[in-house]
């Protein structure tokens, strides 16, 4: 038996592109073992981005080319993902127990921000990844209620110092909602509304995440404007409608990103056709193309088009959203689309190599 040609092997490897980072594997350095012994080929994979869902088909289409190369018997395909902290702005360094975080931002309110920040959340986790939520809109929290956290829910505390993330479906949430009651308004000026958001960010047990995703309040106003100083942001999410009026506002929060250094990772162009719950038909009410114009424009990618339908926000309100309540449906498999995006575009950033602050461990004794 002739020995296997390791550049046929190569070769083989190379005709899988990854979908979402558009190179082979061997050119993103993500083969990390290729072993040939006799007849038998060992390869192992690892994606520097949530990809549960694809790392099946990734594996049957390498063990299918490999088998086809003369001499091999036997393929042995291995296929992991390790998320890694990446460059936020400036010369901010990351948290302790937080590798990346994800801006979920509109420039307007009403277009469906944190009904798809809850379910990126969602979908990150179900694709793999370590991920919390953090309600970062002070004046109106609602992901408590999203993620069905029943109402006066607390979170615990550790030396009455620091907070326990409460967790829901496999996400970690923080939000003011568990600290106020529902009644209460929070008529706060901007600079207590600003070191509300640091408490709840810096003063939150974050258990090892490899994504916090933080909904942002809409607007370019004060919170925006502390997270883009104090919080080390590894990129941010633009939400959209297709109207017009919504897209300048979606601009506006692109410059603002852009200005303080941190970038747009794309836009998820929201209620982008309606779909009549009796006969299905689609209709494109607040018009088409608007969110994928905007991204052209930026230079930035249209991570994907959800449409407007009533079982979303009846699932949302139901703390049900989406992803789990209908984890094989169309629109749930549009937000697992966007995280695999999501996390791909974060995955080609620089490595952040400013020192972390170190994780607090507190014990009972």
């Amino acid at each position: 038996m002739s020995a296997i040609d390791r550049n046929a092997i190569e070769a083989a490897i190379r005709t899988y592109q990854d979908p979402y980072l558009h190179q082979d594997l061997l050119s993103l350095d993500a083969v990390k073992r290729l072993d040939i012994d006799g007849s038998t080929v060992t390869v192992d994979v690892e994606l520097g981005y949530p990809c549960e869902g694809i790392l099946g088909g990734m594996k049957q289409v390498l063990t299918t080319v490999i088998e086809n190369v003369p001499g091999v018997e036997t393929v042995n395909v291995s296929a992991r993902q390790k998320i890694r902290t990446h460059q936020a702005q400036g010369e901010l360094q990351s948290l302790g127990n937080v590798r990346n975080i994800v801006a979920v931002a509109s420039g307007k309110g009403g277009v469906g921000k944190s009904t798809t920040a809850v379910n990126l959340a969602l979908a990150l986790a179900k694709e793999g990844a370590r991920t919390g939520i953090l309600d970062a809109d002070i004046y109106g929290p609602s992901v408590g209620m999203m993620l069905g956290i029943p109402e006066n829910t607390r979170p615990q505390t550790k030396q009455d110092k620091y907070f326990v993330p409460v967790e829901a479906h496999g996400v970690q949430a923080m939000s003011m909602a568990f600290l106020v009651t529902d009644k209460t308004p929070m008529v706060w000026r901007g600079p207590m509304v600003s070191g509300a958001l640091q408490q709840l960010l810096n003063q939150t047990l974050w258990d090892d995440l490899d994504y916090l995703v933080v909904d942002m309040p809409p607007g370019t106003g004060d919170i925006q404007l502390t997270l883009a100083q104090k919080v080390p942001v590894t990129g941010a999410v633009i939400v959209t409608t297709p109207q017009d009026i919504a897209l300048l506002d979606c601009k506006k929060g692109i410059e603002m990103f852009r200005k303080v250094d941190i970038p747009v990772l794309g836009v998820v162009e929201n209620m982008s056709t309606h779909i009549c719950s009796n006969c299905g038909h689609h209709e494109a009410l607040f018009g088409t193309g608007g969110g994928e114009r905007v991204a052209n424009e930026y230079g930035t990618e249209l991570l994907g088009q959800l449409p407007l339908h009533m079982t979303i926000r009846e699932q949302t309100d139901s703390g049900r959203p989406t992803v789990i309540n209908e984890p094989d449906s169309e629109v749930a498999m549009l937000y697992r689309d966007i995280a695999r995006r999501v996390g791909a575009s974060l995955s080609r950033r620089d490595r952040n190599l400013h020192a972390p602050i170190p994780s607090i461990s507190i014990s009972d004794d």
